[in-house]
């Protein structure tokens, strides 16, 4: 079973004007990871598609999707496939690959219809591609780790990178995820601004009685967004995107948008966030 909807882009202007819940009907991804269930949400940001795979007792398939158009969603797309259960098979383009708990498949463009099997916990990740790129299974051993922060500022952390440009070739997505050391709750801060690129977080490994308080909007006028487990963001090129949890967690980042360099972004001091 496939469920898939769409979030229109809107504009901070609109965006200043939305109650709790009209901010989270736009920007917060809930109800994910359902049994049996393909969940696909389709982002008028770049048009980036995120989601969830659980399959069960039956393999589930990703083949045409009508919100893209295509005979095949990966037609014209790219997808990176993150497994956050038990080891478990994918299959697209006539090959399986056994994807291990927290590693990532890379599916080129023209991968055709993609095959899921249980135990797999899988999140998915899309976005249009204008060139085939190999498809490429991507274990821990092969990420890019890159540690950050600090413990005195309570963001000592390592960001494992899987989709980059030298881990990776891509079209256009970037993806990975961050890990915490003990005691450090802050994802990013001082925060930043990327106009050129959209940006997706899903928060995992976060105990169900803790959230964490995402914080959005234009640097001038910040929001937030309260996230439990294995909850999504959508963040908006305009939007700053920081957070802070209640208690340990990891988030899956991913972008999509006009380069797949990493550090472009526009930082923002802390006398200008409000």
């Amino acid at each position: 079973m496939t469920n898939a909807e769409t979030r229109y882009a809107i504009d901070p202007a609109t965006a200043k004007t939305l109650d709790t819940e009209g901010l989270r009907s736009h920007f917060h991804v809930g109800d994910l990871f359902r049994p049996g269930e393909i969940k696909l949400v389709y982002s008028h940001y770049d048009r980036l598609i995120l989601g969830s795979v659980v399959p069960t007792d039956s393999t589930l398939v990703i083949d045409r999707v009508p919100e893209t158009g295509t005979a095949t969603f990966l037609e014209r797309r790219e997808m990176g496939v993150l497994n956050l259960g038990p080891a478990a098979e994918v299959s697209a383009g006539g090959r399986t690959y056994s994807v291990g708990t927290g590693e990532v498949l890379y599916l080129g463009m023209g991968s055709g219809e993609v095959s899921f099997a249980a135990p797999g916990r899988f999140y998915v990740l899309s976005a249009p591609a204008h060139r085939a790129c190999p498809t490429k299974l991507i274990t821990l051993k092969d990420a890019r780790r890159v540690e950050m922060g600090s413990r005195e500022t309570a963001n000592e952390r390592v960001i494992i990178q899987f989709l980059h440009p030298e881990v990776c070739d891509s079209c256009q997505l970037l993806m990975g995820y961050t890990q915490f050391a003990a005691g450090s709750i802050w994802n990013t801060m001082p925060a930043h601004i990327h106009d050129r690129r959209m940006e997706a977080y899903l928060y995992f490994d976060l105990p169900e009685d803790q959230r964490v308080f995402h914080f959005m909007g234009p640097p001038e006028e910040t929001r937030h967004i309260v996230v439990a487990n294995e909850e999504a963001v959508i963040s908006p090129p305009w939007s700053i995107h920081c957070g802070a949890g209640t208690g340990s967690y990891t988030f899956c980042w991913a972008m999509a948008g006009d380069n797949v360099d990493f550090t472009d972004m526009d930082m923002v001091s802390m006398a200008t966030l409000r």
